[in-house]
């Protein structure tokens, strides 16, 4: 588990790749800051203008490098602390040196993994969306990955819940009036203020039901399935074009789950191997089957391989995968001897998976921002059905709270150090 933030310390970690390399970018962020870095590199430059200065170890007075001196001060820097960069030489041996002369200052110390990106949060130079962007900006392998991951830590999706939220405390206030001035009316909330909770409620909607972020982040699960020997991991080999799975004549060679993330054209997806699907009085093949058939159930798509009855599954594609050895089977015809129907299966499981992954730049959600929009949406659209503003107000309050969940306002304390322990020590 990740330390909590301490603001009282300065923290310090290596922030670009591990050496050795051309150059190293070594940060620290926090009140000490400033004092470490005069101290090393005697006096600094203004604020956001780089220098060139040498590195003096204060201990014995031995050099450490020529670096870049650049510093950011508080509160506008990245951390909204004071933080200053080194960029050294990128030799194991400099940039050990130049931490441990760091470490030895008064009230610095490592960093723990994600710790500038949490005292970012901390300090609100950014929101919960915007860290979680930013964790899958690190982790993108694939354009598509990184367009979406740099839309939420660019800020896209905290713009949308500030305005969401704003709109709901205007609503709470009209909530309120409409108490007070109850004995007055009727009793019952307004009708512009229905008409516009309504409206907010079908704008929340939409997000909600455009397409997840985890099929983009981990990639379109596509369960290989069927019965023994129908080629299934053959046909996951030549996809992967690499020998990912064992193949043999004997049935039953595949026992586990074989995952294989692989990208074609851009789109990420993970091919998943699976154990031939029979009854089976062997009980390690008995408890592959069993991972199988709840792979097949969970699959974004599912290649069916073989002449057996497949499941009823809305990703469902009919293999022919042994077309070199059989004619007139059912599905698409594929050989991964010949390669023939490969381009064209690759061809077929791109376009469908598109219609699965956001597009281009548009604004994707995870399961837990899902799962809260969606309590706020349902808490709007029970507040519509209401005529006491009391209750109207009590409903408004409780969507306003999932927004601020969602965002990090409140409540997502338990959420973090899963969240930084995903980034390096230098972020």
């Amino acid at each position: 588990m990740a330390a909590p933030v301490m603001v009282n310390d300065t923290i310090v970690a290596l922030s670009s790749g591990r050496p050795p390399a051309a150059i190293a970018v070594v940060r620290t962020s926090g009140p000490d800051a400033l004092a470490a870095a005069e101290a090393i590199a005697g006096k600094l430059p203004e604020a956001r203008n780089a220098k060139l200065r040498r590195l003096i170890d204060p201990r014995d007075g031995s050099v450490i490098d020529d670096a870049v001196i650049l510093r950011f001060d508080s509160p506008n820097s990245a951390t909204g602390e004071n933080i200053v960069e080194y960029q050294c030489h990128g030799g194991r041996a400099t940039v050990d040196a130049l931490i441990t002369a760091l470490l030895d200052q008064p009230g610095v110390r490592l960093a723990e993994p994600g710790e500038f990106t949490r005292r970012a949060l901390a300090s609100g130079r950014i929101d919960l969306t915007e860290a979680e962007g930013l964790g899958d900006l690190l982790m993108a392998e694939t354009e598509l990955q990184r367009r979406s991951a740099m839309a939420r830590a660019g800020g896209a999706l905290r713009k949308r819940l500030d305005d969401w939220r704003a709109q709901l405390l205007q609503l709470s206030a009209q909530a309120e009036v409409a108490i007070d001035y109850a004995d007055e009316e009727d009793g019952t909330a307004p009708h512009d203020l229905v008409a516009d909770i309504e409206r907010l409620g079908i704008e929340m909607g939409k997000l909600a039901e455009a397409p997840r972020v985890e099929p983009l982040r981990d990639g379109v699960r596509v369960v290989v399935a069927g019965p023994p020997n129908a080629g299934k991991s053959s046909l996951v080999n030549a996809l992967a074009q690499s020998e990912r799975a064992i193949v043999t004549h004997i049935p039953g060679t595949t026992r586990d789950v074989i995952e294989v993330p692989i990208a074609i054209e851009g789109v990420p997806f993970l091919l998943i191997d699976t154990a031939g699907l029979r009854d089976s009085d062997d009980v390690v093949e008995a408890i592959g089957i069993e991972r199988a058939r709840r792979e097949a159930e969970g699959a974004d798509l599912l290649l069916w391989l073989g002449s057996d009855e497949p499941p009823m599954h809305p990703g469902l594609l009919r293999i022919n995968a042994k077309s070199d050895l059989q004619l007139g089977g059912e599905g698409l015809p594929v050989s991964a001897v010949t390669g023939e129907g490969l381009a064209r299966l690759t061809s077929i499981l791109t376009e469908r998976a598109r219609s699965l992954l956001p597009k281009g730049d548009e604004l994707a959600l995870d399961r837990r921002q899902h799962d809260l929009l969606a309590e706020s949406k349902s808490a709007l659209e029970r507040a519509v059905t209401l005529r006491d503003p009391v209750l109207v107000a009590e409903e408004l309050r409780v969507a306003r709270q999932a927004i601020d969940r969602i965002s990090g306002r409140a409540g997502v304390e338990e959420l973090l150090d899963a969240l930084f322990g995903r980034f390096c020590l230098g972020k």
